[in-house]
């Protein structure tokens, strides 16, 4: 499955994350075995914005991290075979995450995810979190299947 495209429901059958937490809306592209192209619509309706920060709303860097795995657990249950089989994928690790510039409400947030190396229970992934081309965060994360 190369440049697969995913809308939400497609996206709703990859993850089991559910509202509030699901943060990945469609899959732009997804090579499978090497990377995932996904976007998070950032609405000012998002209960994180309430406490962070009012008057100068930004998304916590954390959850732009977890925006970055989710699409990369898209990009594993692909390549792994994993959709329908119960098991879910995990943090290990966060490693060198850095956060350039702030995410405000109301912009799109693209998700790029690739894989550093893969095994059958245990992969490394690089992400990188962009406004407009503007990077807003970098990481690279491992995670376990289970």
């Amino acid at each position: 499955m190369s440049d697969t495209v995913y809308d939400t429901a497609k996206v709703l059958e990859a993850l089991p994350h559910r509202y509030p937490m699901l943060l990945v809306d469609r899959v732009e592209n997804l090579i499978v075995d090497e990377s995932i192209h996904a976007v998070k619509a950032v609405s000012f309706n998002e209960g994180f914005f309430q406490g962070h920060f009012p008057g100068r709303p930004i998304m916590p860097g954390v959850l732009q991290i977890e925006a970055l795995a989710q699409a990369a657990g898209i990009l594993a249950v692909e390549t792994l075979g994993l959709a329908g089989t119960g098991k879910l994928v995990y943090f290990m690790a966060i490693e060198n995450a850095k956060f350039r510039a702030p995410v405000e409400p109301g912009c799109l947030l693209d998700l790029k995810a690739s894989f550093i190396q893969k095994r059958a229970k245990v992969c490394k992934f690089n992400g990188e979190a962009s406004v407009n081309g503007k990077t807003t965060c970098e990481v690279n994360f491992t995670a376990m299947i289970a």
